[in-house]
């Protein structure tokens, strides 16, 4: 706890990394739990499948769940 999964469009290696660093960061921070708790990969999604793969089956049925969607604060 907590597992951090992030889909997006495809980035190189050094970028994922350094995402990775500032998210582990921040839960380190905020979350209170220890270094070895967090996990978190990246998968990469091509852009001509996003809209149907991550849009429209996993975004819009959770949307009650966003705290951001579409760049927007739903909280």
């Amino acid at each position: 706890m907590p597992y951090i999964a992030v889909q997006a469009y495809p980035k190189d290696e050094a970028t994922k990394q350094k995402v990775a660093e500032e998210i582990n960061q921040v839960f380190l921070k905020y979350w209170g739990c220890a270094p070895e708790a967090i996990s978190i990969s990246f998968e990469s999604v091509d852009p001509s499948v996003w809209e149907e793969a991550v849009v429209e089956a996993q975004i819009r049925p959770n949307a009650d769940k966003m705290l951001i969607m579409d760049g927007k604060k739903q909280y």
